[in-house]
């Protein structure tokens, strides 16, 4: 009944609970402020006119680790195109993000505010889960799990 009850919208006592409607594919995207590792603020204006493939992630998910690998390749191959990536790890811990992804070699953005991306794009909150933005700002794709190299690779079609 209370796990009902919190999905669909019915009052618990005196705490009444709103369902949230989930983003649609298709929907424009309503970027957050976002901070980068380094405290600069990921400028929103690069979601404008680029794609953008963000992906959520945690330190201790082993899907995670593989994935991510495929995720670096994608933003060296991105370079100079209109298609942006950015990592949403799940962890508080700064230095913990960089040494982790300093010892892969990962030099794609990196933000901790995933709970306002994850507002912005998709409720699921598993990891790896992988997000697609097309160049006009609307929501295409939320992939859930570990991909393929060739399948993340694939988003590069993105930016034509």
């Amino acid at each position: 009944m209370r796990r009902r009850a919190l999905l669909g919208g019915v009052a618990l006592g005196a705490w009444a609970l709103q369902a949230v409607a989930a983003p649609a594919r298709g929907d424009a995207v309503n970027w957050p402020a976002v901070t980068l590792l380094d405290g600069t603020p990921w400028p929103n204006g690069r979601a404008r006119d680029s794609a953008v493939v963000v992906v959520f992630w945690s330190l201790t998910c082993p899907y995670c680790e593989r994935h991510n690998a495929h995720v670096a390749r994608l933003h060296r191959a991105a370079a100079g195109r209109p298609l942006s990536v950015l990592g949403a790890v799940r962890e508080r811990d700064v230095e913990a993000v960089r040494r982790h992804m300093a010892q892969r070699g990962w030099s794609f953005p990196v933000t901790l505010d995933g709970a306002a991306l994850g507002d912005a794009l998709s409720p699921r909150r598993s990891v790896p889960l992988t997000v697609t933005v097309d160049r006009q700002g609307r929501l295409q794709e939320v992939i859930p799990g570990e991909m393929f190299e060739d399948d993340v690779m694939g988003f590069l079609k993105l930016a034509d």
